[in-house]
């Protein structure tokens, strides 16, 4: 069933199997509809319609189950169109968690460390700190490889203070083989792995970009259904998003994700990107039979999307491919870790294979390497299913220029506006205070024509409240940073197009705009109830507002108590 506009529903009355009754309820497919008095049809597990509330006896058969939602607020589900689920849901398990708020200082933070010491399985303590974790705490700093040490000489003990750096202690500095002499000869998959050393050369236990060079302990896969179940539940489901690009991390996370959404353990829908080469080589991941064997027997629940890759590193790193010099690294811009010809082999092959791309693409010179690339391929070898860039729209020192190569490449731009709350203002420590009017152009992107989405891009590291949608909308809104500055408030947008960008938009991101992200006729039944409605309360209350009820494919998604 194709999706169709909003309204009755096609041809003659039927009975629904089931009708929602709400408060208000927005479609999300025009910002001036009728919401009040309006009834949410259910046939099939798609929307049969949006019609008054005063016509459904026209759709009641003796088998229609009528609920009345109160005064909820009915959106479609919120979709999620760039997460990492099973690296943030494994953090959740064994990990130690000493990110601020809940360790304000480095205090804190060993205290918590030595609590874990007699927990510790095994030889290693994995804990998680926050992106930008020394501009978070009290201390403006990161713990040192000493103050490390005086928590345990016998653990190796490494905080990863998100994807892209990792503070370790002497120990684990030995068991991963980094000493005065080392350097990496293995390529990283997030950028180019780096080691900061002192003043006599000894590594300072600062590492860059080199998480898959650090032989800490894994999950096994008995534990990974238990955590993707628990993860999804607590940090999405809870919240109403109702499906979730995930960007792969192990096949043994991608089969998990496959086995509890088809034994109904896992109620959300998952579209999986397969991380090149962190999760498979190219040439596997693009083979007919990988994506068979990895694929579910529903796509629409669980689907392989396409494939991701990294064309730089991150900004906390200061690898993030940028087109000036780093303020506090004289002579470094970054780097680009995808050269033109891999990238054109990556293009052919995902093209090949039907496959959306997504390529991770921080700073603006990468996004420029990446844009120049993409229209050379698409010369050569034709139109692609899909392409995107991750992270384009939210550094953004000269818009012209980079909305005309995004435009002139075909991509679509894939930004995270809650990382205005996590980290828009550090970046000008960075790259300079011109990036305090130079990040997150939401307002003219929209009136530049570009359909945005919202993602959480949640990680290890990754701030609480962070898969949230609603703190995401009220950020676009009040554009307010971790520590409460307000970054760049022309650029703020109203509260439809916030929530456009968290429904329709991460559809359309996912290549999914006639299936999901609104209550088309024919769009999967996929639905929250708010327990208030985002266009009538103060921009101040809406980060607060909460999901009462979500609904998947027409059927309740149970929430955690």
């Amino acid at each position: 069933m194709s999706a169709h506009a909003a309204g009755a529903p096609v041809g003659e009355p039927r009975p629904a199997d089931r009708i929602l009754l709400a408060g208000r309820v927005h479609s999300m497919l025009a910002p001036d509809e009728e919401t009040r008095d309006r009834a949410v049809l259910i046939e099939s597990g798609r929307i049969q319609g949006v019609v008054p509330r005063d016509t459904i006896r026209d759709f009641t058969g003796p088998a229609t189950e009528t609920v009345d939602l109160g005064d909820t607020t009915l959106l479609p589900g919120f979709v999620d169109p760039h997460a990492h689920v099973e690296v943030a849901a494994v953090s959740q398990h064994g990990v130690v968690d000493v990110r601020v708020p809940l360790c304000r200082n480095i205090g804190d933070v060993l205290r918590t460390l030595r609590a874990a010491v007699p927990r510790a399985r095994g030889r290693w303590i994995v804990a998680q700190g926050n992106l930008f974790f020394d501009k978070k705490l009290d201390d403006g700093r990161f713990p040192t490889r000493a103050e490390l040490d005086a928590v345990s000489r016998d653990h190796a003990i490494v905080i990863r203070a998100g994807g892209h750096l990792s503070i370790l202690n002497s120990t684990a500095l030995e068991l991963s083989g980094i000493g005065r002499g080392y350097e990496a000869t293995q390529g990283s998959i997030t950028g180019k792995p780096t080691v900061e050393r002192d003043e006599r050369g000894e590594p300072t236990g600062i590492v860059m970009e080199m998480d898959n060079l650090i032989p800490f302990p894994r999950p096994d896969d008995h534990e990974l259904l238990p955590a993707l179940e628990s993860g999804v539940r607590d940090m999405f489901t809870r919240h109403g998003v109702t499906t979730i690009g995930e960007i792969s991390e192990t096949v043994s996370g991608l089969r998990a994700f496959r086995a509890g959404i088809a034994d109904g353990r896992i109620r959300s829908r998952i579209q999986a990107y397969l991380w090149v080469p962190g999760t498979l080589d190219l040439a596997t991941a693009c083979d007919p039979e990988t994506l068979v064997s990895l694929g579910g027997d529903d796509p629409a629940r669980f689907g392989i999307r396409g494939v991701k890759v990294f064309s730089d590193g991150g900004f906390s790193a200061a690898r993030a491919a940028i087109g000036t010099e780093y303020v506090h690294q004289p002579g470094s811009c970054g780097e680009v870790a995808l050269g033109r010809d891999e990238l054109l082999e990556i293009y052919r092959s995902t093209q090949a294979a039907g496959l959306h791309l997504a390529v991770h693409a921080n700073g603006d010179r990468a996004q420029l390497e990446v844009c120049r690339a993409l229209v050379e391929a698409r010369e050569r070898f034709g139109e692609h299913p899909q392409i995107r860039i991750e992270h384009a729209g939210n550094f953004v020192p000269d818009y012209a220029r980079l909305s005309s190569a995004w435009r002139e490449a075909g991509i679509v731009p894939v930004p995270q506006p809650i990382f205005i709350r996590n980290f828009g203002e550090f970046v000008p420590e960075y790259v300079g205070d011109q990036a305090w009017t130079q990040q997150f152009p939401f307002r003219t992107m929209l009136a530049d024509g570009w359909e945005i989405s919202g993602s959480s891009d949640v990680w290890i590291g990754s701030d609480y409240h962070q898969t949230k949608p609603m703190r995401s909308v009220a950020a676009t809104i009040d554009r307010l940073t971790f520590h409460g500055r307000a970054l760049d408030p022309s650029q703020s947008i109203g509260v439809w197009q916030a929530l456009r960008m968290h429904t329709h938009g991460g559809a359309r991101a996912l290549g999914l705009h006639g299936e999901l992200g609104s209550l088309a006729v024919g769009a999967h039944a996929d639905l929250v109830a708010l327990d208030a409605d985002p266009m009538s309360v103060r921009a101040e209350d809406l980060e607060s507002i909460a999901a009462e009820r979500v609904i998947l494919a027409g059927e309740d998604a149970p929430l955690p108590e």
